[in-house]
């Protein structure tokens, strides 16, 4: 097992898309999948029935939070009495997640480290669908059988920024640190969190031989990179300090339940705003470093306020001035159906902007965004999450800059 490969989280890991039968519990009361050989390897083959604890969990790009249910699934030989060769089958039970299973949905069943499954099911088509493929390197799954991996430690198993976050949207939590600058952050922080600027230029500061000038995509990616490892590593040890604190009521002797639903609750909260606003302040500091003019969060139509506006939003409310000169953009580091927000933004621009960290979307979607005249940016390494179409047709970071530079050296 190498740290840092996905092997350091599972044992192995089989996906197919789900059948009629297996999807649809009133054309058959079996609920199993068959448990092919190469399957075998990681599940084992018992000669009892053996119930396996499972967390089934069922993804959709409409909700953010996916259905969970904690439930088992049932490994046995159903040739057991028979003078036949074994064949093993999985038994499911009725779950709010098999419930909301179709036909064409990823099935996912994957051994942990400790011994027990996760058992994903993925809406068909959806981009959190290809987002895991990508994720355990299986690309176009559509023949009927299982496709396996037991081997999970090639340099596509390596787990790197965009990986993180999927695996975290299936439950597995990444630990990432650096503890060599713990000491100087909670000196400089005095113990505490910073402000998102103030933590997007301490991150910058640690990676001095990096140059905005050279490589935009590189850049960036580095720069994010840099912010997660640190952010993790002083909310890792802040959050250790609290919980050591305790939570008993100051005026009861009892637990105060409260307080601690409250502290949780600003830990989700920092982390699902944090990367977005780390995200745009990195670009800021890249664009002004390139010599780009841009106005953040500036008003304009309706009090839309469009992330970044080039040049100005002085420009952009000049009757005088050329539309054709006016470029927005849009930045989410993970889009979801959130990017259609995008659209009525800025008015005066037709052809929108939008740059995101998100892997894998759907052909879908990034069909639909073509079609509202909506272009899609992403830091080149990640254009490889994507279909050869999908990435003839994605802008990366350095030609966008090329992009708006141009327009304003007019």
């Amino acid at each position: 097992m190498k740290s840092g490969y996905l092997s350091e989280y599972f044992q192995g890991v089989a996906v197919k898309r789900l059948s009629a039968v297996e999807a649809d519990g009133t054309r058959s009361r079996q609920h199993e999948y068959h448990a092919t050989k190469s399957m075998q390897l990681f599940l084992g083959c018992p000669n009892e029935k053996t119930r396996l604890p499972a967390r089934f969990l069922y993804l959709t790009d409409d909700d953010p939070d996916p259905i969970v249910e904690d439930a088992f699934l049932t490994l046995y030989n159903c040739r057991k009495d028979k003078p036949r060769a074994p064949e093993y089958h999985l038994y499911f039970p009725t779950t709010n997640v098999s419930m909301n299973a179709c036909e064409g949905d990823l099935l996912v069943i994957a051994k942990k480290r400790d011994g027990s499954l996760l058992v994903i099911i993925a809406e068909n088509e959806s981009s959190i669908s290809r987002q895991i493929e990508w994720l355990f390197g299986f690309s176009d799954v559509v023949h009927p059988g299982f496709s396996v991996k037991s081997e999970l430690e090639t340099e596509q198993d390596r787990i790197e920024f965009a990986s993180r976050f999927i695996l975290e949207n299936i439950g597995i939590v990444v630990e990432t640190k650096e503890d060599t600058y713990l000491d100087d952050m909670l000196s400089r922080f005095s113990g505490r969190f910073p402000t998102t600027r103030e933590f997007s230029a301490y991150a910058r500061s640690t990676l001095t031989d990096l140059s905005p000038h050279d490589d935009p995509d590189l850049i960036l990616m580095a720069w994010m990179e840099r912010e997660e490892i640190l952010f993790r590593t002083l909310e890792r040890f802040l959050i250790a300090d609290r919980l050591s604190q305790g939570f008993s009521n100051k005026i009861k002797t009892d637990v105060d339940v409260d307080g601690f639903l409250s502290f949780s609750l600003s830990v989700q909260n920092r982390r699902k705003s944090r990367v977005g606003l780390a995200l745009e302040n990195h670009l800021e500091v890249l664009f002004a470093e390139n010599g780009i003019r841009c106005a953040r969060t500036a008003v304009t139509e309706n009090k839309s306020r469009p992330d970044f506006l080039f040049p100005g939003v002085v420009e952009y409310h000049a009757q005088t001035f050329d539309p054709l000169r006016l470029t927005m953009l849009g930045v989410k580091s993970t889009c979801k159906d959130r990017w259609r927000q995008v659209l009525v933004e800025a008015d005066k621009i037709e052809q929108k902007h939008l740059l995101t960290l998100e892997t894998a979307i759907s052909v879908h979607q990034t069909d639909e965004m073509m079609a509202k005249r909506l272009q899609l940016v992403l830091p080149r390494s990640l254009h490889q999450t994507y279909t050869s179409a999908q990435q003839s047709w994605i802008m990366d970071v350095a030609s966008f800059t090329e992009l708006v530079r141009a327009k304003q050296s007019l």
